[in-house]
């Protein structure tokens, strides 16, 4: 077992770092990157990019290893615990595997390996938010074309395609009224969202497209017909043009609900990502997929509607294979992760860099 890697781990997630507080641990690795001999640089939006030397190797093109810094609430004081080979939170608390094994298997990687091409890392911010951090990187940083995104759950599956993303906030105005003494003079905005949102088709579509109203708001006092109520939908599909005609349609669908009960609305609509897919046969999954097989692992590709700092990458031209870290149940208090797979990550990580230095 690596001792080092876990202690390691164990440390990183007692620093807090949530969406939005990433800055003393974001210091932290760079004081960690320097100490192996790389050149670390802060940038403007707070993200991480650090660069290393070739090692016993001749090759002269970066590879890009990438992970985030932090992680979904609640995650403020958590306390790791290790028993029976796996490690979990003390607390009420998630454990921040995701994305802390990925960035302590990448650091032990980075100790470790015999033989290695230069290598650049990218440790963006508040990715679980809505991927900002690697929307605002600065790509003068980065010069490598292909990489590793270390922020997949399962060892066995490689993450090559995911969706395009359409976040759509609704404001809903009425008009306010005493609900008891003259009703009939207000316009419920709660009710003119409920009607809009009771006419979208929501949940999965199909088997590459879904949608969604996470959030509602609206309305002060009981007794107040209520003026104003906003709701927060999204949609996303692995087809891009078919994400933006469900997108399309919602917002048109809100509009005829919405102006038919007598309110007025204003919607606004954000395109987050764009569809991306790379090839089952490009480099970077054939390496992932060599590499696995060496820790003991047959993995095979997949696409997810869920989306990652590699959707964004691709955007910009650098093809990423998504892979392993081995976290479970992430976004939960149940968190966990197994050392052995901590093990396993370590040991595709390490063969990865030896399989792209020579």
């Amino acid at each position: 077992m690596s001792e080092r890697m876990i202690k390691q781990f164990m440390e990183m997630v007692q620093i807090d770092s949530e969406s939005g507080n990433e800055a003393r641990f974001i210091k932290y690795l760079k004081g960690e990157f320097e100490k192996l001999g790389g050149t670390a640089t802060i940038d403007s939006y707070g993200n991480l990019v650090a660069k290393f030397p070739a090692k016993n190797s001749k090759v002269t093109e970066p590879i890009l290893l990438s992970c985030h810094a932090d992680t979904v609430k609640p995650g403020i004081g958590i306390e790791p615990v290790l028993k029976d080979g796996v490690i979990r939170s003390r607390g009420e608390t998630i454990l921040g595997a995701d994305d802390k094994a990925g960035i302590a298997e990448m650091l032990e990687a980075l100790r470790t390996a015999k033989v290695r091409p230069p290598v650049e890392v990218a440790i963006s911010r508040q990715e679980e938010v809505g991927l900002f951090g690697v929307k605002n990187m600065d790509y003068s940083l980065i010069s490598a074309k292909k990489g590793f995104l270390l922020d997949n759950d399962t060892l066995d599956t490689i993450v090559i395609g995911g969706p395009s993303y359409f976040a759509i906030d609704v404001t809903v105005s009425g008009k306010a009224a005493h609900a008891g003494m003259e009703p009939e003079n207000g316009i419920n905005a709660i009710h003119a969202a409920s009607k809009a949102i009771a006419a979208l088709k929501l949940g999965r579509l199909d088997h590459e497209t879904t949608a969604n109203v996470g959030v509602i708001n609206g309305g002060m006092i009981r007794n107040g017909v209520p003026d104003v109520c906003t709701f927060l939908a999204e949609c996303r599909s692995l087809a891009h043009d078919k994400a933006q005609k469900l997108a399309d349609e919602i917002v048109a669908t809100i509009q005829k609900e919405v102006t038919d009960f007598g309110a007025e609305v204003e919607i606004k609509v954000d395109n987050l990502c764009k569809a991306v897919d790379i090839p089952e046969n490009s480099e970077t999954v054939e390496v992932a997929k060599r590499a696995l097989k060496t820790a003991g692992v047959d993995a095979t590709t997949t696409f997810i509607t869920g989306f990652t700092d590699a959707s964004i990458y691709n955007n910009h031209g650098i093809e990423m294979a998504v892979v392993g870290i081995g976290a479970r149940e992430e976004h939960a208090t149940s968190e966990h992760i197994y050392v052995a797979d901590m093990e396993k990550a370590l040991v595709m990580i390490n063969e990865t860099l030896r399989i792209m230095g020579e």
